[in-house]
């Protein structure tokens, strides 16, 4: 089972509108659902998204929930503007986005569960980001 259904946008976006778009051809719908958790996936480096992603019902984190079904709706609304304010929509996914970009920073805790084999409370992951730098060079002239 999906984190999220096809059926499930219809909290976002009308069944009218959607089988316009769609031209009732469910896979459109569902690789819009799909790009939608990908994108949402990548931001969550610290997380468990295995665990995430596999939640079903009420087991899911809602805000998460809202702003996946918002990055769903833009892309699947990108095929056409069918009775859809786009601008709205836009808007809608540019928040979306920018939570997850600040969860990806550390600026914002979001209620989902962490990697954490070892107990302690902390990820063990370090994220999907390599620190460091060059070595030091020295200029003589």
């Amino acid at each position: 089972m999906a984190f999220i259904t096809a059926k499930e946008l219809e909290t976002h976006l009308y069944k009218e509108n959607i089988d316009t778009i769609s031209r009732e051809d469910e896979t459109i719908l569902t690789a819009a659902v799909d790009a939608a958790i990908e994108e949402a996936y990548g931001y969550l480096g610290a997380y468990d998204r295995k665990k995430i992603f596999e939640a079903t019902g009420g087991q899911r984190n809602p805000l998460l929930l809202i702003f996946v079904k918002d990055i769903a709706v833009w892309h699947f609304i990108n095929l056409c503007n069918a009775g859809c304010d786009l601008e709205l929509r836009e808007k809608r996914y540019d928040r979306a986005v920018s939570w997850l970009r600040q969860i990806q920073r550390g600026e914002t805790t979001a209620n989902l569960p962490i990697v954490d084999e070892d107990g302690d409370g902390k990820p063990d992951t370090a994220g999907e980001y390599i620190y460091g730098s060059n070595p030091k060079r020295n200029q003589h002239f």
